[in-house]
């Protein structure tokens, strides 16, 4: 149990793997999910399914802007590709779910979470492919380490949803991690640890509304 009542224990999944993953991504990030957060989710169902689906949709169009930009890629193309057909899946799965609960899915403002991590991104090639894929992997890995945070406290449709998505997820932070790490001309350690830094205020600072990728909403 956490300190304020949360549970942060290990997330029943049926798999070792996917326990093993959860601590491998535990051990990446900087900080977890603050409580305040978790509230805020739990107190706001239907902007969470929105926001969620917003973001299954930027990633796949995440990844399909890689593929685009970077057509000599062999290894990005095929881990992007298979990428963006899941983050849609996960979309179409956010909306079924939505509509089952009369939910209508609609335009929300998107959080400061994204674009402040991206602002860290060199502008100069590699560099540039390194820190965009060192960001994807920090953004891969809080949603896991989210769905993870949010499944015990959900209803029983949600609670084995939001499980079901912690294999794939925690597989598309590898695959931005790995891209990066090959990307590199050496050693990337110091860019994954500023880009984790920053990652972590984002997480910890308040903000002024609630979104998936949001800080704890300022009272």
């Amino acid at each position: 149990m956490h300190r304020n009542g949360y549970n942060t224990g290990p997330v029943t999944t049926g798999t070792a793997m996917t326990q093993s993953t959860l601590d491998e991504i535990r051990s990446f990030l900087h900080c977890e999910t603050p409580d305040a957060w978790v509230a805020s989710a739990l107190a706001e169902p239907e902007l969470l399914l929105i926001d969620h689906a917003n973001c299954e949709k930027k990633a796949a169009s995440t990844a399909l802007s890689l593929m685009y930009r970077y057509v000599d890629n062999g290894d990005l193309l095929l881990r992007m590709s298979k990428l963006a057909r899941e983050e849609l899946h996960h979309f179409e799965q956010v909306l079924a779910i939505m509509a089952r609960r009369g939910i209508g899915y609609r335009h929300v403002t998107a959080s400061r979470y994204a674009g402040e991590l991206r602002q860290l991104v060199r502008a100069s090639e590699p560099e540039k492919l390194v820190d965009t894929l060192i960001v994807g992997a920090y953004i891969e890995a809080r949603s896991c380490e989210r769905f993870a945070r949010l499944a015990p406290h959900l209803d029983a449709e949600l609670s084995e949803f939001y499980r079901s998505l912690l294999r794939s997820e925690g597989r598309h932070f590898r695959d931005y991690l790995t891209l990066a790490k090959r990307a590199g001309a050496g050693d990337i350690g110091e860019r994954i640890e500023a880009i984790g830094v920053r990652e972590a205020e984002l997480i910890e600072a308040p903000d002024k509304e609630f979104r998936f990728h949001s800080g704890p909403v300022a009272a």
